[in-house]
């Protein structure tokens, strides 16, 4: 029976047969190893990271009395519900993403990650719910999450892809106007300057 681990482009969990690119945690537990019921928190603390699948050869008991593992289609799909790489199996990936953070936000420094985190924070969510930018829609960079009436569309060169727990499915206009953005306005700003996501597969194919 699977667990519901997988997280939506909104930050939620949900079960599904699916088996997600990326793998992440919040920062510790916030699940119950017993019941394995959805958590009522939606974290342990404001680290919430964004990993590799395999990272030397560790492997863990899913949803045992460790941290709470977490999976996701692609990485797109993390940096939407308000994760960002981990610097101790991505390091490359997560000091490209703080430096395109820094040109994006003007920073005159490169904060430490518990700043980015912090930053993040305050962005991604409103107590339990998730917080949404409203935000021109000509102005977004690639990889950047929006609703729709269609569900979630993730915005890639000139159109936007439809999201699924799988993959994506299809491909729709590029939205105009003011569009509902799930991706925290940080990670938006680093995306602007030249960060690149991994991507599903499916991406290629649409």
């Amino acid at each position: 029976m699977p667990l519901p681990n997988r997280v939506r482009p909104d930050g939620t969990l949900f079960t599904d047969e699916a088996r997600g690119t990326m793998y992440g945690n919040r920062g510790g537990r916030f699940h119950d190893p017993a019941s394995h019921a959805v958590p009522l928190r939606i974290q342990a603390t404001r680290q919430w990271l964004c990993c590799l699948l395999s990272f030397k050869g560790r492997r863990r008991k899913v949803w045992g009395r460790g941290y709470t593992e977490l999976f996701f289609c692609d990485e797109v799909t993390a940096l939407a519900a308000g994760h960002r790489p981990c610097m101790e199996c991505r390091r490359r990936d997560a000091l490209a993403y703080r430096d395109a953070l820094v040109k994006g936000l003007g920073l005159a420094e490169a904060p430490l990650f518990p700043e980015i985190d912090r930053i993040l924070d305050g962005e991604r969510r409103d107590g339990r719910a998730k917080r949404t930018h409203l935000l021109p829609a000509e102005q977004l960079p690639d990889g950047a999450m929006v609703l729709s009436g269609a569900g979630f569309l993730a915005l890639r060169g000139d159109g936007a892809l439809l999201w699924s727990p799988a993959g994506y499915i299809a491909r729709r206009e590029r939205p105009a106007g003011m569009a509902t953005v799930l991706t925290p306005p940080a990670t938006l700003a680093a995306l602007a300057q030249g960060y690149l996501p991994l991507w599903h597969a499916s991406a290629a194919d649409l």
